[in-house]
């Protein structure tokens, strides 16, 4: 996940309100039943010593998504009265919470607003290809390539002329598979899709996956649908949940690899809090993995008011000269720190169910 989004986050002193509202469910009581989950928010930031202008921001913000339409949720990241950030949510969170720390409560969002990957399905046939753009909140159109019209169907007559007529109808599919190719191809890089879903009869499917820039197979899905068919949502969850499962296990195998140590006996990754601390210090992080039930998620660390500025131990902080400090949880500390080096960060619940990375927290490592 590309953390750049996160900046504003990092770019003023907390502490800071961090909210996670679910809008997954839609009834006729859904304007009022938000209107009570804006309530109760602010009052649990109020309980847990937010200042009363934060609050009232936090609560005009979530009273506003009565009426919203939003299919799974939103976060909101507020201080000094304001709400700064708001970003919309892939999946819906368990539930609504409020969290008020000296660092923005932002790890949920590795999950829950992380890997959102964009499809397009072609719907393909021998004369052409619809394209449609779907992700997790929706679909719409997003063009079509029409080839050759004719000829396209065999005959089954054994004649020289009409085998003259069926090379013709070869050359007229290899020609349309290479066209809606070449169409899919740009669509991809204009919407900077994560998955291609190639729906239609097996032959046509394979004609155009063949014929697309190498750079783009690894992205290629086949659903089992033939000619005419639309994919479901709940086709195109499984299709996007299996990308998500994919990116995960590839990094976790990277991960594993460059634990061991190289030929000068440097590591390429490490794990636990003491270990990720000193590379966040040294700006070494080039990629977090975060187990968010992990033990070591909650772990606490102090950090001090820049982001290399943590530590395991307050002393240390003194000891590195910095005066002021504030306990923070270790995954939210490890984050900000990534954000500022610009290193991205990915949840890797999907990929495994072994104790991966130990204590939920690792890195790859960058080496100056």
């Amino acid at each position: 996940m590309d953390l750049a989004f996160l900046h504003p986050l990092y770019e003023h002193p907390g502490p800071w309100a961090s909210v996670y509202v679910d809008t997954s469910s839609h009834t006729e009581s859904t304007a009022h039943e938000r209107s009570l989950v804006a309530d109760a928010v602010s009052r649990e930031l109020a309980a847990q010593g937010a200042d009363e202008a934060t609050c009232a921001a936090v609560h005009r913000a979530v009273d506003e998504l009565r009426h919203s339409s939003e299919p799974h949720g939103r976060a909101f990241f507020a201080r000094a009265g304001e709400v700064v950030l708001d970003p919309p949510l892939a999946y819906a969170p368990p539930g609504s919470s409020a969290h008020w720390a000296p660092l923005p409560r932002a790890t949920p969002l590795l999950e829950l607003a992380g890997e959102d990957p964009v499809c397009v399905v072609a719907y393909v046939d021998r004369r052409g290809a619809d394209f449609e753009l779907r992700g997790a909140r929706g679909g719409q159109d997003a063009g079509s390539v029409t080839g050759r019209q004719w000829p396209v169907h065999r005959t089954s007559s054994a004649d020289w002329s009409e085998r003259h007529f069926q090379l013709r109808v070869e050359n007229t599919w290899e020609h349309n598979a290479a066209e809606i190719a070449d169409a899919l191809a740009v669509c991809q890089e204009e919407t900077r899709a994560d998955l291609l879903i190639l729906v239609g009869d097996e032959r046509e499917r394979k004609a155009v996956r063949e014929r697309l820039p190498q750079r783009l197979h690894s992205l290629v899905v086949e659903a089992p649908h033939g000619a005419g068919s639309r994919l479901l949502d709940e086709d195109v969850d499984r299709a996007r949940a299996e990308h998500v499962h994919r990116t995960a296990a590839g990094e976790l195998e990277r991960f594993l690899a460059a634990r061991a140590p190289d030929a000068e006996g440097r590591t390429g990754a490490v794990e636990g809090v003491p270990a990720l601390v000193e590379a966040a210090r040294e700006h070494r992080i080039d990629e977090l993995l975060i187990r968010p039930d992990g033990p070591d998620a909650h772990r606490e660390v102090w950090i001090g008011e820049d982001p290399d500025q943590l530590a395991v131990r307050r002393t240390e902080l003194k000891t590195l000269g910095e005066q002021n400090s504030w306990s923070a949880r270790a995954d939210d500390a490890l984050l900000r720190s990534a954000v500022a080096t610009d290193a991205p960060a990915i949840s890797v619940t999907a990929a495994t169910a072994d104790e991966v990375p130990v204590g939920g927290l690792g890195a790859l490592l960058r080496w100056k």
